[in-house]
C-alpha cells in the first residue's frame, strides 16, 4: 500500500511537476515584465496582485511538499538547489513592500525567475558542469589577463599619442583591448595606428588571434570537457545500479534454486 509520504515523493519527482513548476515561473516572468509597461499596470493592477499572490502561494506550496518528501527534515538543506530555492522564496516573502525598501523588495522579486534553473533537470546539470569548471575558466583568466597586460603596455608605449586618446594610459587601453575583442569597430582602431606605424596590423591581428579565437576556444574546450565528465559519470552509475540490480537477481534466483532444492528433498 502506497503511503502518503511515498505518494509525495512521486508527486516530487513526477514530469507533470517539474513542467508545471517551469510554466509558472515563464509565466511570472511574463508578469514582471508587463508590470514595466506603465499603461498596462494601470489598467490591470488587481489581476498583476493576483498574480503575484499566487505565485507566492504556489512556491510555499512546492517547498513545502520537497521538505515533507524528504525521509529526514534536515536532509532538504543538504542540497544546494535546496537551499538556494528556499532562499529565494523567504526572502520574497519578508514584508518590504510597505516600507523604505519597497524598491529592494520588487529587485528581489525578479530573482524568484531564477527559481527556473531548478525547476529543470536540464538547467540544473548545465550549471553544475559550469560550476564544476569554473578552477579551469579560472585559469583561462588569469592567461587571458597577462595578455591583456602585456599587450596594453605595448600599446601604451607606441600609440599614445594618437589623437583618439584610445592609448593615453594603462586602463584606458586595456579598454581599448576589450573593445577589439568583442569587434566592435576595431578595424577603425587598427587603421587609426597604421596611419603612424604601418606595421601596426600585425599587433592588432595577433591579439585578436590570441585572445578572440585561441581563448574563446579554450572556453569552449573546457566546457565540453566538463560536459564529458558528466556523461561518463552518469554512464558509470547507470553501470553501477544495473550491475546492482543484477546482482540481486542473482541472489534471488540462488534462493529460489535452494527452495526448490529444500522442497525436492523433503518430497
Amino acid at each position: 500500500m502506497v503511503t502518503l509520504i511515498q505518494k509525495i515523493e512521486q508527486i516530487r519527482d513526477s514530469r507533470w511537476f517539474s513542467n508545471l513548476t517551469t510554466f509558472i515561473i515563464i509565466a511570472y516572468a511574463s508578469v514582471l515584465g508587463f508590470k514595466t509597461l506603465g499603461e498596462v499596470e494601470q489598467n490591470y493592477t488587481l489581476f498583476l496582485k493576483l498574480a503575484d499572490y499566487f505565485v507566492t502561494i504556489y512556491f510555499i506550496f512546492e517547498i513545502a511538499i520537497k521538505m515533507v518528501a524528504e525521509k529526514r527534515f534536515l536532509n532538504f538543506f543538504k542540497s544546494g538547489w535546496n537551499v538556494f530555492d528556499f532562499t529565494i522564496v523567504v526572502v520574497t516573502l519578508l514584508p518590504l513592500e510597505q516600507s523604505g525598501f519597497a524598491a529592494v523588495a520588487r529587485v528581489l522579486r525578479v530573482f524568484r525567475v531564477l527559481r527556473l534553473f531548478t525547476a529543470r533537470p536540464e538547467l540544473k546539470a548545465i550549471i553544475d558542469m559550469l560550476i564544476k569548471a569554473i578552477p579551469s575558466i579560472i585559469d583561462i583568466v588569469i592567461l587571458m589577463f597577462i595578455i591583456f597586460y602585456i599587450y596594453a603596455i605595448v600599446g601604451n608605449f607606441y600609440f599614445h599619442e594618437l589623437p583618439s586618446g584610445l592609448w593615453k594610459d594603462f586602463l584606458i587601453s586595456m579598454l581599448t583591448l576589450f573593445r577589439v575583442l568583442t569587434f566592435e569597430d576595431w578595424t577603425d582602431v587598427m587603421y587609426e595606428a597604421m596611419e603612424v606605424y604601418p606595421w601596426a596590423w600585425i599587433y592588432f591581428v595577433s591579439f585578436v588571434i590570441i585572445a578572440a579565437f585561441v581563448f574563446f576556444n579554450l572556453f569552449v574546450a573546457v566546457i565540453i570537457g566538463e560536459m564529458q565528465k558528466i556523461q561518463e559519470s552518469d554512464f558509470h552509475n547507470e553501470i553501477h545500479e544495473d550491475s546492482k540490480k543484477l546482482d540481486l537477481l542473482l541472489e534471488e534466483i540462488k534462493d529460489l534454486k535452494q527452495e526448490v532444492k529444500e522442497l525436492k528433498i523433503k518430497k
